[in-house]
């Protein structure tokens, strides 16, 4: 009877495709990804250091100016700044453009500032890469990088 191998050849492999579109709902989403980001920044224009801080990972690491500092550290010394910046000057981001491996994802976005902090004119253009992965259904931030020239 070669029928019988055939039938559970069939069997798995239609078992095989159902679990696989099963598991269609685990698909990275970019407006996912973005609301993380969004998140992250909208807590830094509300003054919100806990809110901010919710959308990093433990072991996330930040770098700018051609510093490195770790989630501590940035929490501590540098996110203060950066509420008092985002609180004062106005910055119009551009579209965020979000890839993806598996459960990690990165996007990248350009943000044009124009206004004034402490007393002096800002001008600039600041180029972001967000690095973020999923774990148990939840994105984090795990890496930031921000570059900036003048405008």
């Amino acid at each position: 009877m070669k029928s019988a191998p055939r039938l559970s050849f069939i069997l798995v492999a239609a078992t095989t495709l159902s679990l696989s579109s099963c598991s269609s709902a685990s698909v990275p989403s970019e407006s996912e990804v973005i609301s993380v980001i969004e998140a992250f920044y909208g807590a830094m224009k509300k003054g919100d250091a806990s809110a901010a801080m919710s959308a990093i990972a433990p072991d996330a690491v930040f770098l700018e100016s051609g510093k490195l500092e770790t989630r501590a550290e940035y929490e501590m010394n540098h996110l203060p700044a950066d509420i008092e910046f985002e609180s004062e000057v106005t910055g119009k981001r551009g579209p965020i453009q979000v890839k993806f491996d598996g459960n990690t994802a990165w996007a990248i976005a350009m943000t044009e500032y124009d206004g004034e902090f402490q007393k002096s004119p800002v001008r600039f253009v600041s180029a972001q890469l967000v690095v973020l992965t999923r774990d148990s259904g939840r994105w984090l931030i795990r890496s930031i990088h921000w570059s900036s020239r003048r405008n």
